[in-house]
């Protein structure tokens, strides 16, 4: 079982409010967690797996029922590349995957700062809706959560990027920004997609290249564990999706500061 990792080391560089700036150089990080994908340690629902194959606290949500992991779906990895795949089951449902670095216990991968990134290709055309994003650990009066990538087929021109916290109470906090990089890239080739968290500023990159900043909220300084999946959204439009989707990611990293 990977052990829980808690950076607290935001203040080691930067300003003394803890902004690390808009520079991106994972040269001066410590890379403190590394999915190449050589293989996968996956299970349902854990303990003892790197990965399991739902939300730690409830399991699904879209218009596709996330699977348990099987001999060859909802994941297979071939030459360092996983696939995710949609497809509709014969009962007419459709079904896909999820992956999530924290059990049901908080058991796993979760780090306070630092930079989360993915590496992948989305699959395009309307109704699927792959992710990259991140949760705070500690959900016990809010959910803290950073949509670094959500990506809607109907909507191909461009990825949405979203800051949240859901208070138990009903109050919702919400920032996002419209990333409309395509089609001058294409979401079908393999681009990075990350975030870099500190106690200032919560930063988005393409490809490496600040894309949106927002100020950190006091929910997000906090260990956040990482989640990857290809979703359909709920709306009719998923009965269009290509029947099989596909969703490729090469890597996933984070770094601390050091």
């Amino acid at each position: 079982m990977a052990a829980l990792l808690l950076s607290r080391a935001a203040n080691a560089y930067g300003d003394d409010n803890g902004d690390t700036g808009d520079l991106l150089d994972t040269g001066q990080m410590t890379l403190s967690f590394s999915e190449e994908f050589s293989q996968l340690d996956v299970s349902e629902w854990g303990p003892g797996t790197r990965w399991i194959a739902h939300t730690p606290w409830s399991g699904d949500f879209g218009g596709a029922r996330f699977s348990a992991p099987g001999p060859d779906f909802p994941f297979t990895v071939k030459d360092g590349v996983l696939r995710i795949e949609a497809r509709r089951h014969e009962s007419g449902e459709w079904r896909s995957g999820l992956l999530a670095s924290v059990d049901t216990k908080g058991e796993g991968f979760a780090q306070q700062y630092g930079y989360f990134e993915m590496r992948a290709r989305l699959p395009t055309g309307p109704g699927v809706w792959p992710a990259f994003w991140l949760i705070g650990l500690d959900r016990s009066r809010y959910t803290a959560e950073i949509d670094v990538l959500e990506y809607y087929g109907d909507r191909p021109d461009g990825f949405s990027t979203v800051v949240h916290v859901w208070h138990r109470d009903g109050r919702h906090y919400s920032q996002g920004k419209r990333i409309e990089v395509f089609p001058e890239a294409d979401p079908a080739e393999f681009h990075t997609y990350g975030v870099k968290i500190d106690a200032s500023q919560i930063r988005v990159y393409f490809d490496r290249q600040l894309v949106w900043k927002t100020p950190t909220q006091p929910e997000h300084r906090q260990p956040m564990y990482i989640l990857l999946n290809l979703a359909l959204v709920e709306e009719e439009s998923r009965n269009a999706a290509a029947d099989p989707s596909y969703m490729f990611v090469e890597y996933v990293r984070a770094y601390s500061f050091k």
